[in-house]
C-alpha cells in the first residue's frame, strides 16, 4: 500500500496504513485516555514484540512518540496503532483490545499466529 504523510508529535512521518492489525474501540478509548493524561500531541499506541517471557516472545506497549517510514499503522476512532516492521510478522492479523475486569485492567492481544501462550497473556510462542 502506498504511504501517506501524517503528523505525530509535531513531526511529519511517512507511514504505511495497514489492515493487517487492528485496535478495538475499547483499546482506542484507553489509549486516548492515557495520551490525554500524559499530554501526548496525538494518541498512538506502539506494539512491539521482544524475545523472552515464559513462552518465547513478549508484547511491549507504549505511547508512540514517532512513526518510522517502515512502520505499519492502523487507526480506530482517531487513535493509531503502530507496529514496527520487525514485529509485524509475529502479530499480523492480531486485534489489540483493552480488558477491564475484577482481575485488573490490561491491553490484550488476540494473535492468530500464536501457537501457545502463558496464563498471564503477555507472552506467546509461534
Amino acid at each position: 500500500m502506498p504511504g501517506r504523510p501524517f503528523h505525530l508529535a509535531q513531526a511529519p512521518y511517512l507511514a504505511v496504513m495497514s489492515t493487517d492489525i487492528s485496535l478495538s474501540s475499547a483499546a482506542a478509548a484507553r489509549v486516548r485516555w492515557i495520551a490525554e493524561r500524559q499530554g501526548a500531541a496525538e494518541p498512538a499506541l506502539r506494539l512491539a514484540v521482544d524475545g523472552g517471557g515464559c513462552s518465547g516472545f513478549t508484547y511491549r506497549f507504549g505511547l508512540a512518540d514517532s512513526i518510522d517510514a517502515d512502520d505499519l499503522v492502523t487507526e480506530t476512532d482517531g487513535v493509531k496503532l503502530v507496529v514496527d516492521s520487525v514485529s509485524i510478522d509475529l502479530v499480523r492479523g492480531c486485534i489489540v483490545d483493552f480488558v477491564d475486569s475484577l482481575g485488573g485492567s490490561s491491553f490484550k492481544v488476540e494473535n492468530p499466529n500464536a501457537a501457545a501462550g502463558c496464563g498471564c497473556g503477555s507472552s506467546f510462542s509461534i
